[in-house]
């Protein structure tokens, strides 16, 4: 099983796998997400990251590669309007129509989250973001690992309690997790405003030992959001998510991204094969 470069900081966790009840035993799922019916799933031992990538990993994965990004090709990526740098404003070709509160800025990228004028100085335990599916399996074939199968991402963030609303139990707390407060997406009442991400292991970890599976970044899984779509799953919700918009920070919650997308809230973990029980 090769280890990957990665691993020495990566502080995978071994898990032993098993049947668990995978889906939203609540019904407070959004009916185009598709999180039910709760069905029992079984998954095969594997090891998967403890956190999110870091800019930290990222760094030394694009020094030792040379590895451009999709939104450095491209040429441009998507930042939240409360978070674009001062100097980035001429930077802004356009908004996305659904969702006015995401901007294209050219130049924004994972050395430039909030576009030209930004930098992840400072930030090299945070997580790395705009990167795509496409970006983030080169990653993973250069550290030897592989993306989480969506049944895996969501066996590991529910650190084995099962049908639960959150990592820790059914009881949102807002003290436990990087989401949005405030009145979304217009004021936050965090302190310092709308905040970003937080380091990859701020707050408790679930029982598992992973963290930040609720909020914070979304993050990649390997499979297709339907049988023969182009989009793939994401999960985990992020720093934008509010129960007024978006209640995506639940561990049964799922979304989806085109695979050559890229946004200044997505991330992703990597997972291993693990053999043996």
């Amino acid at each position: 099983m090769p280890v990957g470069r990665s691993a020495d900081d990566s502080r995978a966790i071994a898990l032993p796998g098993g049947e668990f009840r995978m889906g939203d035993a609540f019904d407070e799922g959004y009916p185009e997400d598709a999180e039910g019916p709760v069905r029992t799933v079984t998954v095969e031992p594997f090891r998967i990251d403890a956190t999110a990538v870091t800019n930290a990993r990222f760094a030394r994965f694009v020094d030792d590669t040379g590895y451009v990004t999709e939104a450095e090709r491209y040429g441009s990526s998507f930042v939240f309007h409360l978070l674009l740098h001062p100097r980035a404003r001429d930077a802004v070709s356009g908004r996305v129509e659904a969702a006015p509160w995401w901007l294209g800025v050219e130049g924004a990228s994972w050395r430039a989250p909030e576009g030209p004028g930004s930098e992840v100085v400072g930030r090299a335990d945070h997580p790395v973001v705009h990167v795509s599916h496409h970006d983030a399996l080169a990653y993973c074939a250069w550290a030897g690992a592989r993306l989480p199968t969506e049944a895996e991402w969501e066996y590991a963030a529910r650190g084995g309690l099962d049908g639960r609303r959150y990592p820790w139990g059914d009881d949102f707390a807002p003290e436990r997790l990087n989401t949005w407060q405030g009145d979304f997406p217009r004021t936050s009442t965090r302190t310092g405003g709308a905040t970003g991400t937080v380091p990859v292991d701020a707050y408790e970890p679930n029982a598992f030992n992973l963290f930040n599976t609720s909020g914070n970044v979304w993050e990649w899984c390997a499979d297709r959001f339907v049988p023969g779509g182009e989009e793939r799953v994401i999960r985990g919700g992020s720093y934008l998510c509010h129960a007024s918009y978006c209640h995506r920070y639940r561990v049964a919650a799922r979304s989806k991204n085109t695979p050559d997308s890229s946004t200044g809230h997505g991330s992703f973990r990597c997972a291993w094969d693990l053999a043996g029980p």
